[in-house]
């Protein structure tokens, strides 16, 4: 069992929960709990290593997520209570983490539902959007300059294993550019002047999803044909970004079922 938080493992797990730089030097990140480390198997990640404490085996699935990892030969390190909760970004450690390389999912020769979020700094809604685009059949998410970072601890653990099968990735703003050269652009924006249900969503399309606080930005606003709108009582100035963003993703889903 592993009790000094001296240990080299223990301070990179530290260091990958902490801080951008070492994920993206050592490209690996941290998945947490049982339903993200069991979605990391199915979706065929191996994990570099696995630690875990004595708690998870009284668990059934923990047992069979245990049995699962050591069957493919990813070393697995009992740690002390006091170890996970060292390593762990959650109030609760469940008693299981992986650290695992950061996917490289194959991008789409041409992708026809692209979704762009620009300056969206708060974990949460990066993550529920995540989830939400891939529930929704985004093929490709870009993030653009100024969004934190997809790996960050508080990301991974909202979008629930998005980053396993959704093609995610940051660029600048003329590489963005040229990945969406052959759609139509639109950006969410509460002042808009085209109502959201009114636009073509059947066609080869990317949305642009503007942050919490000012939105989305003018090199943003330069790739976009027009600005869509979601209508709302006047006593609201705007919805959060990720409910925004999950009506409108799903306008594109109700389209396109109903163009079938």
């Amino acid at each position: 069992m592993i009790t000094s938080l001296k240990n080299d493992k223990i301070r990179l797990v530290q260091a990958l929960q902490r801080r951008r730089r070492v994920r993206q030097q050592e490209q690996a990140f941290v998945l947490e709990g049982i339903r993200l480390v069991e979605e990391a198997q199915r979706s065929g990640f191996l994990p570099h290593f696995a630690l875990y404490t004595a708690a998870i085996e009284q668990n059934e699935r923990g047992r069979a997520l245990l049995t699962s990892l050591r069957g493919a030969q990813v070393p697995c390190y009992e740690v002390s209570e006091s170890v996970m909760a060292a390593c762990s970004d959650t109030e609760t450690p469940q008693g299981i983490l992986v650290v695992s390389p950061i996917p490289e999912p194959a991008l789409p020769e041409r992708p026809d539902f692209i979704l762009i979020l620009d300056r969206v700094r708060d974990p949460g809604n990066l993550g529920t959007i995540l989830r939400t685009a891939l529930a929704a059949g985004v093929e490709l998410v870009l993030l653009a300059p100024g969004t934190v970072d997809a790996t960050n601890p508080k990301v991974v653990r909202a979008a629930m294993g998005a980053h396993l099968r959704l093609p995610i990735i940051s660029r600048g703003w003329e590489a963005i550019a040229g990945a969406i050269s052959h759609c139509t652009v639109w950006l969410a924006s509460a002042r808009g002047d085209q109502l959201y249900t009114s636009v073509d969503w059947k066609q080869p399309i990317a949305l642009i999803v503007g942050g919490e606080a000012g939105g989305a930005g003018a090199q943003a606003r330069a790739l976009a044909c027009g600005e869509v709108y979601i209508p709302m009582t006047p006593v609201v100035e705007s919805l959060n970004t990720a409910v925004a963003a999950a009506i409108l993703l799903f306008e594109v889903v109700r389209q396109r079922m109903g163009a079938r």
